[in-house]
């Protein structure tokens, strides 16, 4: 039988019963991993990306891995990160779920509530220094179904020669500030603010958590967002369009030259992993001293925090092994290896002082800021509801909705999907 797209999400929103059951026989305990770590298994990661990422993970990580574990096979499914979801969700549905899934921070409760990803050993949170903040995202009703890899922070990337020509000293310190910097840099063709060179749903909720708002209730169960911060984060940009100094249809495309790289704005929501592309793209702007960043912040600072879990299917035939591989792609040496690819946070203090921090400041600037990191979903229901996001907030930004009617669609859309776990 063929499945469409919202036949996929309604097997991992809604819960049916035959996604439980398409899980297999795979148990949730923490113990069924017991025994020798043997036999083929596969990995599903959504990093690693292009060559030099499948040379560092086949190569180097999956390398030290065999000689650790010589009789596990270990089979590679590359995806992206916009087909994960999918992928996830059908191999769930046909009982079919790789050993070890590499998955979003915000994605654990969804599925640790079907029973599709196995329960960890509590002791594997302390085998290394990880920061607190980091393995939050990875548990689910107080227990651990995932460790963290790398982490991935919305920050403001800014131009300092822009900045200087226009005589502003500092960064702006609350939204007033920013709408007022973003006006004053607005000239000659070139935006004062690119806030949407980032998923709008990651953006939207960056300005939420700095507005003191919040998605959810800790047990995931109420809609916290639609109130007045949430609509304020909302119409903050419908502000900056209306000034000029914000342009949604200015996108950046992925992997291009950034629109702050490229002078085409002088500041930007964007990730850690920016240091690395320009590394790679606009050296100069390194070497010259132009960029600086600043975390956002009006009610409270607030950063938010995405990344990379490794966790393992409750279904696997080979559990010893998997949960092998889940401990080894969570060691240091493995975390700084992808850290260092994409850009990313490793989230142990025992990477802290690496050479590698220290030289990419916008990592850097993300540990120190980890108190303000705040990790989006929280709820069974997160996977449905992220996908409504950007479709239900975009017509405020692009049309003539107001921010009170799109955040309170949001909040209805929410609720429905909440209510049907």
């Amino acid at each position: 039988m063929e499945l469409n797209r919202r036949s996929l999400l309604a097997v991992i929103g809604a819960g049916t019963a035959a996604a439980i059951t398409g899980c297999g026989t795979g148990s949730t305990s923490a113990g069924s991993a017991d025994g020798p770590a043997e036999g083929e298994i596969t990995l599903l990661t959504p990093i690693y990306e292009g060559a030099k990422g499948k040379t560092l993970l086949e190569g180097k990580i999956l390398g030290g891995f065999r000689k650790k574990y010589p009789d596990v096979k270990v089979n590679v499914d590359y995806t992206t990160y916009a087909q994960l979801n999918e992928k996830i969700t059908t191999g769930l549905a046909g009982g079919l779920l790789p050993d070890v899934l590499m998955m979003g921070v915000g994605w654990i409760p969804p599925f640790a509530a079907k029973k599709a990803i196995a329960e960890l050993p509590e002791k594997l949170a302390t085998a290394h220094d990880y920061e607190k903040r980091v393995l939050e995202p990875s548990r689910y009703d107080g227990k651990l179904y995932a460790l963290p890899v790398v982490l991935d922070t919305r920050i403001v990337v800014y131009r300092k020669d822009h900045f200087a020509e226009a005589g502003i000293k500092k960064p702006p310190a609350n939204w007033a500030e920013l709408r007022a910097v973003a006006k004053q840099l607005t000239r000659d063709g070139r935006i004062g603010f690119d806030p949407f060179s980032i998923e709008l749903r990651q953006c939207w909720e960056t300005f939420l958590f700095a507005n003191g708002g919040r998605l959810f209730s800790e047990d995931g169960k109420k809609v916290l967002f639609n109130d007045a911060r949430g609509v304020e984060a909302l119409q903050f940009f419908k502000d900056l369009i209306k000034d000029g100094s914000a342009v949604y249809a200015k996108k950046t495309e992925l992997g291009a030259p950034t629109n702050v790289a490229t002078g085409k704005a002088s500041m930007m929501m964007t990730t850690s992993a920016l240091w690395v592309q320009v590394t790679e793209q606009n050296p100069e702007l390194i070497k010259e001293d132009k960029l600086g960043a600043f975390v956002l912040a009006n009610r409270k600072p607030a950063m938010l925090q995405g990344g990379t879990l490794v966790t393992q299917s409750a279904s696997s035939k080979h559990p010893a092994a998997a949960r092998a591989l889940v401990e080894y792609l969570a060691t240091p040496e493995s975390i700084l290896g992808a850290a260092s690819q994409r850009g990313s946070v490793p989230g142990l203090r025992d990477l802290n002082d690496s050479s590698y921090v220290k030289e990419n400041q916008f990592v850097d600037l993300s540990l120190q800021n980890l108190q303000h990191a705040v990790s989006e979903g929280g709820t069974a229901a997160w996977m449905e509801i992220r996908e409504k996001i950007k479709p239900t907030l975009e017509p405020a930004i692009v049309g003539d909705q107001s921010a009170k009617d799109a955040i309170a669609e949001l909040g209805r859309l929410a609720e429905a999907a909440i209510g049907r776990m």
